[in-house]
């Protein structure tokens, strides 16, 4: 063999093993095809695009660590602003399950198949023995079946959000060994039981989105121990009992929604001079007088006592507060004059309406 061809097959393997080496390994090509083969999407065609034998370029969806070439980050919405999806002027719709094969990609990082309306099945026992994996984002199917009993095995979780699902069982003690985690959405499911006692070791969590379910007993009081949280929903449950006066000396909660439960006991002071701006506690139980501690630095988009069985006259000390958006003191046994002033002179009767003995702007006269 001449100097020339000898050079020339050492050119060609060079470049036959780069792009070896520059592909995925054919173990987890092989996981992504069953688990597309466990899936239906008959309008954008996404999955047209699998094929050939690299799928860390131009597999819908899919993204590759740039050093190992393993598939890191699976990556499908049914609601996206993607060309596929405006050229077809519409959402996505699939149907099928999310295949266990999804287990073998043993470098995923982010699992996100969410808002595809027609996707049924249970959330794969295997996804806890992912190490790696940072972002579960199922929102928007008809996933039923349980949590992951064992959830809390995966310490880089930092964002876990199955709302919007038939999801049901109880929320699983191991979750607050995830003490990373970031964003919890558990919203619009039929998750039932308690909320685990331990859920104040979540420290890392933002945003506890846990509304629409069917969940019982006692708010822990151990949530006042997560120093970074700003958003709590507990709305539209079954929870009972007194509402901790911890919540109101928390150091960021902005949002605090408790609407729609079966809490008992009177208002906690504390929630009136806090950083919630955001308070809504009605179609509750709540009794007692609405505390008198307004001032300068209450300052409320949203405050919502209605549907309770609050009695007393309206503190006057609220038209001492910075601001108040939205109030709405109706279906309670309050009784007295409304006073006068802000935020009263810009709120329509339907906020006081249904009470025992209001009396004054902008109902009737006293």
């Amino acid at each position: 063999m001449g100097v020339v061809s000898y050079l020339t097959l050492i050119i060609v393997l060079l470049a036959v093993s780069s792009s070896v080496v520059n592909s995925c390994p054919p173990s987890d090509r092989a996981a992504l095809l069953a688990f597309k083969s466990a899936l239906r999407e008959p309008y954008l065609g996404i999955f047209n695009t699998w094929t050939g034998s690299d799928c860390c370029h131009n597999w819908y969806g899919v993204s590759c660590d740039p050093e190992t070439y393993r598939v890191a980050d699976i990556n499908l919405r049914g609601e996206s602003e993607d060309p596929i999806f405006q050229r077809a002027h519409r959402t996505g719709f699939m149907t099928g399950y999310i295949s266990p094969a999804i287990c073998k990609l043993t470098r995923l990082s982010s699992l996100t198949i969410a808002d595809w309306k027609g996707i049924t099945g249970e959330i794969p026992r295997c996804v806890t023995r992912l190490p790696f994996l940072r972002i579960i984002d199922l929102i928007g199917n008809q996933l039923s079946g349980t949590i992951p009993a064992d959830i809390g095995r995966l310490h880089r979780l930092t964002v876990l959000n199955i709302a919007d699902n038939s999801i049901s069982g109880t929320i699983p003690g191991s979750l607050g060994n995830l003490s990373g985690l970031m964003h919890l959405d558990l919203r619009n499911n039929k998750i039932s039981g308690p909320i685990p006692r331990n859920f104040g070791n979540l420290n890392m969590l933002s945003r506890a989105l846990l509304s629409g379910n069917r969940l019982s007993g006692l708010i822990p009081s151990s949530i006042s121990r997560i120093y970074r949280l700003a958003d709590l929903d507990l709305s539209l449950n079954q929870l009972s009992g007194y509402i901790p006066a911890s919540l109101g000396k928390m150091a960021v909660l902005a949002t605090l929604n408790l609407d729609s439960n079966k809490l008992s006991g009177v208002v906690p002071t504390s929630l009136f001079s806090s950083t919630i701006g955001n308070l809504n506690l009605s179609k509750n139980s709540l009794e007692g007088t609405i505390p008198d501690v307004f001032g300068p630095r209450s300052y409320f988009t949203v405050l919502d006592l209605s549907y309770n069985n609050l009695k007393g006259q309206i503190p006057k000390s609220i038209s001492w507060a910075s601001y108040i958006g939205h109030l709405d003191l109706s279906h309670n046994h309050l009784c007295g004059k409304i006073p006068a002033g802000s935020p009263f002179d810009h709120l329509e009767a339907s906020s006081f309406t249904y009470n025992d003995c209001l009396c004054g702007k902008p109902l009737k006269a006293c």
